[in-house]
């Protein structure tokens, strides 16, 4: 949105577009739409250095990723690099050839403080797919598909996404998806759990994807972090009960404190909309 500016400068980047489409809201579109936004592992890690920005950002509430174009939202790790490179083609080193501790494309193993929204445009195949299973919420277009092909080709997807998977899905279900390959429609995804929605149409996947962060920003950015943390905390430990706990030593003390909290209540008795400050959590 025209006027909208950061506070902090974001990293410099060759693999991804950032832009703005409304306050608070940070746009990441893989930019590699002739390799069908596939990415290599210098991406990973600019990535990865775009997401933790985001989190330390003031003004920017909720991401949304995206791929350039309307065939792939992602097609996995760029493997004419990696054949280059095992092949000796290319030299690189060995601490070179990892991801980022945030996983695959920086988000499919990322903690993390702030949501990401993923608005799939098209097909989202291993650690594309592992991308999505990392966000908070999906859009989807209805051209979209998911798979986790990597058995099909003497691999394992190791970006997390298998694990996450069960958790959404139950063993059976994942089983079906990363041990045959096959990849589902943007319709079974749903059916699943594995998206929120599908887009009207292409076309509008965007426009969808940002009525939803929308919502996002419109809300307490403190508010937003810790019920984000809780959430991720029911998501990735076995017990409820300790989940919880792990949200509120981490946080309530900070939240119940904070500008925030006292601004929500104050517009609630007075019946107008809220004012929210950067978040200081």
């Amino acid at each position: 949105m025209s006027g909208f500016k950061t506070q902090t400068s974001p990293p410099p980047t060759s693999h991804v577009l950032l832009s703005y489409p409304a306050p608070f809201v940070l746009l990441v579109t893989i930019n590699r739409e002739r390799q069908m936004n596939s990415i290599p592992f210098a991406g990973h890690t600019e990535m990865g250095e775009v997401f933790d920005w985001f989190d330390r950002e003031p003004n920017l509430r909720v991401a949304i990723i995206t791929g350039a174009g309307k065939k792939a939202f992602c097609a996995g790790q760029d493997l004419i690099e990696l054949g280059k490179i095992r092949s000796g083609k290319v030299k690189t080193s060995s601490a070179l050839m990892r991801h980022p501790l945030s996983g695959f494309g920086g988000v499919s193993r990322r903690a993390g403080k702030k949501p990401i929204i993923a608005a799939v445009n098209g097909f989202a195949f291993g650690g594309g797919f592992e991308i999505v299973l990392g966000c908070d919420m999906v859009v989807a277009s209805p051209n979209a598909t998911f798979g986790l092909p990597e058995a099909l080709r003497g691999i394992f997807a190791a970006a997390g996404g298998p694990a996450r998977l069960v958790r959404i899905v139950g063993l059976p279900v994942a089983s079906e998806i990363a041990l045959t390959g096959v990849p589902i429609t943007a319709q079974r995804a749903k059916e699943l759990n594995i998206i929120n929605r599908i887009s009207s149409s292409q076309e509008t996947l965007l426009e969808e994807a940002l009525k939803l962060a929308n919502g996002i920003a419109n809300i307490s950015p403190d508010a937003a972090i810790v019920t984000r943390a809780a959430l991720k905390d029911a998501l990735e430990h076995g017990s409820v009960e300790r989940a919880t706990q792990l949200t509120l030593e981490r946080y309530n003390e900070a939240l119940q404190t904070g500008e925030n909290a006292l601004e929500g209540l104050m517009a609630f008795a007075e019946k107008r909309k809220p004012n929210w400050k950067p978040s200081k959590l």
